[in-house]
């Protein structure tokens, strides 16, 4: 491999050292919520209770991490099933519009390197439903941050990563819908939800959004209310239409984690079923 697209917020959102990332991660896990964990299906076996969607926050680790853990503990009794993931997160340093990829072969993190599928990147660009567009990934963080928690879940997998910008819930199913799989494939949606407001306001936005996610409804979710709300409304109309349900497995705030009540960002924790 040539083009590898290497960590820019290792030592920064996360650990640079590796020994120190993976006592970071044991750490966020340590704080997670306390929710209920899925029955253990026998390998082959269907369970009713299979995740094959997560929403997951991706601020630096201090913050939303323990929030993120809450939705990665759900892989664990179908870790060894899942060896692609396909990754959606927003475009905050470049004004996308509609959905990239980039040339990497793989992405680097300190627990190594993540190889890019690009025979399932290279129809979706055929049939132009995405645009390649290296700068937009340029310093973006969205993805990068949920790769260690990735690696330290399923160890070996295939990564299907795409920028989303302005792009409506159809463009986004659109995508998303010939990379669906089976068993093998998880979809993931990187999204913090409110920005900088006081806790108290924050805790009733993030509220409101949290209904909308619960009730599938990607109309209701605005622009204030989510960084990623293009991606994951994509998800949600999906979702929808192929009869999944959804379980809010944490809703909690940077103050409730280690940041001041003035002004907080939003996390919340979902998994799809």
């Amino acid at each position: 491999m040539t083009n590898i697209r290497h960590a820019c917020v290792a030592g920064t959102f996360y650990p640079a050292d590796p020994a120190h990332l993976r006592a970071a991660i044991d750490a966020c896990f340590a704080r997670r919520a306390a929710v209920v964990e899925p029955a253990v299906a026998e390998p082959g076996t269907s369970s009713k209770q299979r995740t094959k969607a997560l929403i997951v926050p991706h601020a630096g680790y201090s913050y939303s991490g323990p929030i993120a853990a809450s939705a990665y503990a759900r892989l664990a009794p179908q870790a060894a099933d899942i060896r692609r993931v396909v990754l959606f997160g927003p475009a905050h340093r470049w004004p996308l519009h509609g959905l990239a990829i980039c040339d990497a072969e793989a992405f680097e993190t300190p627990l190594g390197r993540v190889p890019v599928a690009r025979s399932a990147l290279a129809p979706l660009l055929e049939q132009g439903l995405v645009q390649r567009l290296d700068a937009a990934f340029e310093g973006e963080h969205s993805l990068e941050v949920q790769l260690p928690f990735l690696q330290h879940m399923l160890g070996d997998f295939e990564l299907v990563p795409l920028l989303v910008g302005t792009a409506s819930p159809v463009e986004v199913a659109r995508v998303l819908a010939p990379l669906w799989g089976g068993a093998e494939t998880l979809i993931l949606i990187s999204s913090d939800l409110s920005h900088f407001l006081d806790d108290a306001r924050a805790r009733a936005l993030d509220a409101q959004t949290a209904a909308a996610i619960l009730n599938l409804q990607p109309q209701a979710i605005g622009p204030e209310q989510a960084c990623g709300r293009y991606p994951m409304s994509g998800l949600l109309q999906l979702a929808r239409e192929r009869g999944l349900s959804v379980e809010q497995l944490d809703l909690r705030n940077s103050s409730q984690t280690a940041g001041l009540p003035d002004r907080v960002v939003g996390y919340g924790a979902y998994a799809f079923h």
